[in-house]
């Protein structure tokens, strides 16, 4: 991915100066470590179903930068312009709305949101009610070396997945979605889910289409690295590499071939009325 020399956004809360606030308590297990991966890549916060209720330990510690974190930054300070770039067109030509951008907030070890804390166990997540994107720098080694999701397009494919749950937030299909969710039974609200994320990784297959056509940003093997990392996070592939039998019932985020199949469907289409999720039988 071309990002170097490229401008930033100013939309970036950066907390990493900070250690943040640690977390106590947690469970063990598979099951704890499924949550864990679900939670690490386009997920949302999870030490709501880790935790044991222990709270916070009310420290924090000083956080020393390096010359990794501080390229991390700039990376995904230009990604998110990018996004702001090409939301803004969308939104203008098919919306016929003005966007605007969400905050983003960076932190390395742990830091606060109104969702609920935020780690590198919770990954990278969308909060509605602050209308910002958490993100540890660090997410993006655990990405490559524990997720086998390596490139730098997939990293900005994560940035672009949690700016997309923004984007849904703002055409009001978010908020509707978990308002159904709150009403129906567990099983229910999961397909739903399903349903939001898979049109989140569709709304990023768009935002890497005009990424290509708008600023010639996309290089040979990009488009491979995203799919590469829709595949990983996979429901299925998720299950199974934490050694559990395959449960579709217990589905938040779709399958692999789901995953990679919508975002072709958007890089492919560019249009927000071929990311419907909600209204097709075949997911």
């Amino acid at each position: 991915m071309k990002w170097q020399g490229r401008r930033g956004s100013n939309n970036i809360e950066d907390r990493r100066a900070s250690g943040g606030t640690r977390r106590a308590g947690g469970i063990g297990g598979v099951g704890a470590i499924v949550l864990l991966l679900a939670g690490w890549y386009f997920g949302v916060d999870v030490s709501g179903f880790i935790g044991d209720g222990g709270g916070s330990v009310g420290s924090s510690q000083q956080t020393q930068m390096t010359p990794q974190d501080e390229q991390a930054a700039q990376f995904v300070s230009v990604t998110l312009a990018v996004t702001e770039e090409v939301w803004a067109d969308v939104f203008r030509a098919q919306v016929g709305e003005t966007y605007v951008p969400p905050t983003l907030v960076l932190f390395k070890g742990a830091t606060q949101s109104a969702c609920g804390g935020a780690s590198a166990a919770t990954g990278p997540f969308y909060c509605p009610p602050e209308k910002k994107v958490f993100l540890d720098t660090d997410f993006f080694t655990t990405m490559s070396k524990r997720l086998g999701a390596s490139g730098d397009f997939a990293s900005a494919y994560v940035v672009a997945h949690e700016v997309a749950h923004y984007v849904q937030d703002q055409l009001g299909i978010l908020g509707q979605a978990n308002q159904i969710r709150s009403q129906v039974s567990e099983t229910q609200s999961n397909e739903i889910s399903v349903r939001i994320e898979l049109q989140a990784d569709c709304f990023s297959g768009i935002w890497a289409k005009a990424a290509q056509s708008k600023f010639g940003s996309v290089e040979r093997g990009d488009i491979a690295e995203a799919m590469n990392a829709a595949k990983q996070i996979g429901d299925d592939t998720l299950q199974r590499n934490a050694g559990q039998r395959v449960t579709p019932e217990g589905f938040t985020h779709g399958t692999s071939e789901q995953r990679q199949r919508w975002f072709a469907r958007g890089f492919e289409s560019g249009n927000l009325g071929d990311c419907d999720t909600f209204s097709t039988t075949r997911l």
